[in-house]
């Protein structure tokens, strides 16, 4: 009696994770359809009420508020170009590019599931505004909020190291004598 009870919560076990398995499979290939939703009124959308959205437009949002990249305004020009690189090289697959907007997609290895990230350039206030979403689900264990922590470091450290480079150097004259 006891092995039946066993062999028949073993069962239940397996046929429970099958059908989560394809309920992940299944979402996964829904945040293939989709894309950014791009600017409103000139802003990053907002967050909906979910766990798995991060952005820098809307400071009230506390749950989901990151803070903006700020810039020197000397870089203004190859700023985009810059972030670009940086979202290539940490996996990002870039989608639209208008003038101060940009979006890119970020695929999981595992189950395909697909997140957007979004950025305007603010070229007046030298501010990059970030927005990090998934497509589909409810939680994201905090993965597009590592992801944009990731994009803000790296850019910081070569925006940094290219205003030093694009900065003057003055070298004193050989001394006479």
């Amino acid at each position: 009696m006891k092995k039946k009870m066993v062999k028949m919560i073993l069962i239940i076990l397996v046929v429970l994770s099958l059908i989560m398995l394809v309920r992940f499979y299944m979402l996964g290939n829904m945040s293939k359809t989709g894309k950014a939703p791009g600017l409103v009124a000139g802003r990053l959308s907002a967050c909906s009420d979910t766990p798995n959205c991060v952005g820098s437009e809307f400071a009230e949002d506390h749950s989901h508020y990151i803070s903006p990249l700020r810039y020197p305004a000397s870089m203004a020009e190859e700023t985009m170009d810059l972030l670009k690189g940086v979202i290539q090289e940490v996996g990002g697959e870039i989608t639209a590019e208008e003038g101060a907007y940009l979006s890119a997609t970020f695929t999981s290895s595992l189950l395909g599931f697909v997140d957007d990230v979004e950025c305007r350039n603010d070229r007046a206030k030298h501010t990059i505004h970030l927005r990090s979403a998934s497509r589909v689900g409810h939680s994201d264990f905090g993965v597009n909020r590592r992801r944009v922590a990731l994009i803000s470091s790296l850019f910081l450290k070569r925006a940094n190291r290219a205003n030093q480079e694009m900065s003057p150097t003055i070298t004193k004259p050989p001394s006479s004598g």
